[in-house]
């Protein structure tokens, strides 16, 4: 079976974008742009809510011609060649999304789950996550802590009914700034 791996960047205070949504925070060394390409590689699927999916459609279709940064000349073209599907109940179609689910969200996810293929990458956001991870879709969090404080912004956890226990599987520090840890559902 497939697995859902949720890979997503906070800050220290634990927002996932600034108080105006800003997400110019995020520091992409060599060392953190390996581990997000080797989560990449795992997966033939990427998975995105909607408003995750309007910033990537914005800027990987053409990232080349808005930054050379290495991370942005390797991963943009496994950007654009990599299936993606979108969860949303207003967007209706998109040339970028091979497919968008905008109901039954579990059913459709858990079937994605027991399609033949490799894993599937879920990028970003909290209310996808938070809605997968209600469902006990989500298999694996990797979340990389960076060195700023936003003060604000959304959680990278909404609040929930019940706790989640998840168990520590891996820890590093990349580019000697940003700590990632891998955790498992319990």
């Amino acid at each position: 079976m497939r697995k859902i791996i949720f890979w997503v960047h906070t800050s220290i205070d634990g927002h996932i974008d600034g108080p105006n949504g800003e997400f110019d925070w995020p520091v992409m060394g060599e060392e953190l742009s390996a581990y997000s390409e080797a989560l990449a590689d795992r997966c033939d699927t990427f998975l995105y809510g909607r408003g995750v999916w309007e910033g990537m459609v914005a800027f990987w279709p053409n990232a080349e011609s808005m930054s050379d940064h290495p991370h942005v000349l390797q991963f943009a073209p496994r950007w654009r060649d990599t299936p993606k599907i979108v969860f949303s109940s207003t967007l209706k179609q998109d040339d970028w999304a091979a497919r968008i689910i905008g109901d039954d969200l579990a059913a459709q996810v858990a079937e994605l789950k027991r399609q033949d293929g490799k894993d599937l990458l879920l990028t970003g956001g909290s209310g996808l996550a938070a809605a997968l991870t209600d469902h006990g879709l989500i298999d694996e969090y990797h979340i990389s802590v960076h060195p700023v404080v936003l003060g604000g912004g959304r959680p990278l956890f909404v609040p929930r009914d019940e706790r989640l226990g998840l168990r520590l599987t891996e820890s590093r520090t990349c580019d000697s700034q940003v700590v990632v840890m891998r955790y498992d559902r319990v």
